[in-house]
């Protein structure tokens, strides 16, 4: 049975208890919050509200949120599902309030869920002196800070815990929350901030010791070694050096007997700092400061600000035109200038240091990959680093860099040789820690591996920009895996392949990607090109076979569900107002952003919002201006919503459009989605003439535009491309309620567009644009 939660209640109404009300309620929870007093809880929640980026999906989500004082809690707690804990992080204080927790639940039945949301603090110890039923219900969440956005959610069971809730909460916090759930031991820290936090501070003392910026040092440790662009100093403002401060310090204290334990040991830059009050992000300076819109870099020596500079380095040169993340660090690990030597002792010191503590802080090398890759976005996990160098070469690193090699590393080495190991059906597995056996990866049910599949039918149609996969149950799928999925002829001519194939021999299709984003929308630098060179029929013909292939999608006999996520811009949001239903990821940030660079949706983005405008018009007693201008002001104003549900809100994602939490379930949904629509009989939607508003329109939006001009609220060329924004949504120069073929619409978007690719104005900004990856305002 899909698991579902009516009723949560989250003790605690700071920062994060506030948000996990967010969540919750966002998931579609009816939650409880309770702190001191009422007025304590609806204060937490209004400064969550204010949050941004925002804990909530949509606004009105946090209508079913209740604020109450704990004088409430035996009532509050009547009913509830989930219980969780998230108040101040400290022992005692939590203690207190799962024994009064405890008292109100006596008796209850069913009883639910009960866990703390601690980051490190022993939940055994929590636990102690509690009843037999709590103890059975009771475990430790740790979710990662913001909880909306960040993808891990640490379960630390008991001893006593039943282990059906702890199945029950995998299976909710992946299906309905979105989370990598990883099950982690009761120790400080638990998995990914013991490691992570580690890992930070390796990086600090090299820096130190190597006399390396910030700034060269993030270079080293983002992309580079398959970290996130935040890397190390950055990360260190994000999350607040403050909190990194007290992870480590709490490790310090309470790991007696850690292998590393100096370590933790804070280096005096880092106090200095909180000294200070540069805490990071959150007060505005930190390891960075913006001054006048430059970054500056801090001088970790001088506590000065500086400007950023570039490493020099020929091995780093080396490294980043190799994409295989293996080799890239092989390559690297073999060099021998100060970059590569921060490497050597940086990747030395953090694989050593996860052999060396692995057995304690999980059961096997997949659950801690799984939290680092998670946690702290790593592209592979620690054990996955150890197999892709080969387990004898990191240990020879590690002695080389005057570290004592691990035990669990030397007894892997000697047998079986690897943390990983492929089974002959194609699977997977890794290395349990107490036994050195291999257990299955965990799968997400009903899961569907494109990767996996497409390797199955290497006969279906492919080029640089995407592949036809065959999904299984009659569906096909469109995987678009080019550089950001930037939309070109070659994508354009795959769409129409893979249609023209599911028409023939499938049920329907799916489009969708497995990289973080959906689509980045058209080839700037291809229009720009052609443009500058005056070849306006081949741009003419381009934009012809756009429009082709949105119209195909949109009328094909077969049902073809797109799936977007992450970024979905311009050309990408285009393809998903085409399809017969988007099965979107929660957190999808969908947007028609043409006008940013002095141009209008041209694949058939502007006639699909005329045409929603137009429908939802018609079930409504309203005038038909105030739906057009909603659509017009989406567009004029480059609006990105800040997730699915705020797309729907914008009319980007339509009323019968559905949305997954889990992006590993995002593919099965979608195709789950097609099968259900052609089971139903689906039939493609008739071409129906739009009626438009015509010139009352167009008068209307040049009233409005001019107002805005006069009172600087837009530029002159932002009114221009507004303007033939309207006439298009509009359908030009006709009478209020013509109706005009859709195909009349499509021609006046095209015009429409090569005309504004034709002002200088807008080649300007698509200039500016690609340059600096920020809009122009001309």
């Amino acid at each position: 049975m899909i698991p579902r939660l009516e009723h949560a209640v989250i003790l605690g109404a700071g920062t994060m208890g506030a948000q996990l009300a967010c969540l919750l309620a966002g998931a579609g929870a009816r939650v409880t919050l309770l702190d001191l007093d009422a007025a304590t809880a609806g204060q937490g929640l209004d400064r969550a509200r204010r949050l941004l980026p925002s804990p909530l999906y949509r606004p009105e989500d946090a209508a079913r949120i209740t604020t109450a004082g704990f004088d409430a809690l035996e009532a509050g707690v009547a009913g509830a599902g989930w219980v969780i804990e998230a108040i101040v992080e400290q022992l005692e204080p939590k203690r207190n309030l799962l024994a009064r927790l405890d008292a109100a639940l006596d008796g209850r039945s069913p009883y639910p869920i009960v866990s703390s949301n601690t980051s490190g603090i022993s939940i055994q110890a929590l636990g102690e002196g509690r009843s037999e039923p709590f103890r059975r219900a009771f475990l430790g969440t740790h979710f990662f800070n913001p909880p909306r956005y960040a993808r891990l959610l640490e379960l630390i069971p008991t001893a006593d815990t039943d282990p059906g809730l702890i199945a029950w909460l995998e299976a909710y916090g992946s299906r309905q929350l979105g989370k990598g759930t990883v099950r982690a031991n009761d120790t400080p820290a638990f998995i990914a901030n013991r490691l992570g936090v580690h890992g930070l501070l390796v990086a600090v003392d090299l820096a130190l010791e190597l006399g390396l910026g910030v700034d060269e040092v993030d270079e080293l440790t983002g992309p580079l070694i398959g970290h996130p662009k935040s890397a190390t100093f950055r990360t260190l403002d994000l999350i607040g050096i403050d909190v990194a401060v007290a992870v480590a310090d709490h490790c310090h204290e309470a790991l007696v007997d850690d292998p590393d334990r100096d370590r933790f040991r804070v280096p005096a830059v880092l106090r200095t700092l909180i000294e200070r009050g540069a805490l990071g992000e959150k007060r505005g300076a930190g390891m960075y400061r913006r001054v006048d819109g430059e970054i500056l870099a801090l001088d970790l020596a001088t506590f000065d600000y500086r400007p950023r500079r570039s490493l020099v380095s020929s091995s780093v040169q080396l490294a980043r035109n190799e994409p295989d993340l293996g080799r890239r660090l092989a390559g690297l690990l073999a060099a021998d200038d100060p970059a590569a030597r921060f490497v050597r002792g940086f990747v030395a010191a953090s694989l050593g240091y996860a052999a060396a503590v692995a057995a304690g802080i999980a059961d096997d090398a997949g659950a801690v990959d799984r939290a680092m890759r998670w946690g702290f976005g790593w592209e592979l996990g620690p054990f996955e680093t150890w197999n892709a160098l080969g387990v004898p070469a990191v240990a020879e690193l590690i002695e080389r860099s005057g570290g004592a090699v691990p035990e669990l590393a030397v007894r892997v080495a000697a047998s079986p040789g690897a943390f990983y190991r492929d089974t002959t059906d194609g699977g997977r597995e890794s290395l349990v820690f107490a036994d050195l056996t291999f257990r299955p990866l965990p799968e997400t049910p009903g899961r569907i591996d494109v990767a996996a599949r497409r390797r199955v039918r290497p006969d279906l149609p492919a080029n640089a920009a995407a592949s036809v996969v065959d999904l299984g149950s009659g569906i096909l799928g469109l995987e678009l895996h080019g550089k950001l999925n930037l939309i070109g002829l070659d994508t354009l001519d795959i769409i129409r392949r893979a249609i023209d194939l599911a028409a023939r021999s499938a049920d329907g299709l799916v489009i969708g990607t497995l990289a973080g984003d959906f689509s980045a929308g058209a080839n700037l630098a291809l229009l720009l090109i052609d443009a500058e060179e005056g070849e306006w029929d081949e741009l003419d013909r381009a934009v012809r076979r756009f429009q082709a292939a949105t119209q195909a999608i949109r009328y094909a006999p077969v049902p073809v569900v797109v799936a977007p996520r992450g970024r979905t811009l311009g050309g990408g949001a285009e393809i998903c107002l085409a399809g017969a239903r988007c099965q979107a990821l929660a957190e999808t940030y969908l947007g028609l952003v043409e006008t940013g660079v002095g141009l209008i949706p041209a694949g058939g983005g502007s006639t699909a919002m005329a045409r929603r405008a137009t429908e939802r018009a018609a079930g409504s007693q309203a005038d038909a201006f105030a739906f057009f201008r909603a659509a017009l002001e989406t567009i004029a104003f480059a609006r990105v919503s800040t997730s699915a549900e705020e797309a729907r809100a914008l009319g980007l994602l339509g009323p019968a459009d559905l949305v997954s939490a889990d992006p590993e379930r995002q593919w099965a949904d979608a195709a789950a989605t097609a099968r259900l629509l052609a089971e139903i009989g689906y039939r493609p939607p008739l071409p129906r003439p739009i009626p438009v508003l015509g010139r009352r329109g167009v008068a209307a939006a040049e009233v409005l535009t001019f107002n805005q001009l006069a009172g600087r609220a837009m530029s002159a060329h932002d009114r221009t491309v507004t303007l033939e924004l309207t006439r298009v949504m509009c359908g030009g120069d006709v009478a209020e309620g013509t109706e005009v073929a859709e195909t009349y619409v499509l021609d006046l978007e095209r015009e429409a567009f090569l005309r504004l690719l034709g002002e200088r104005l807008t080649r300007d900004r698509i200039r500016h644009t690609l340059r600096t990856g920020k809009p122009l305002r001309n």
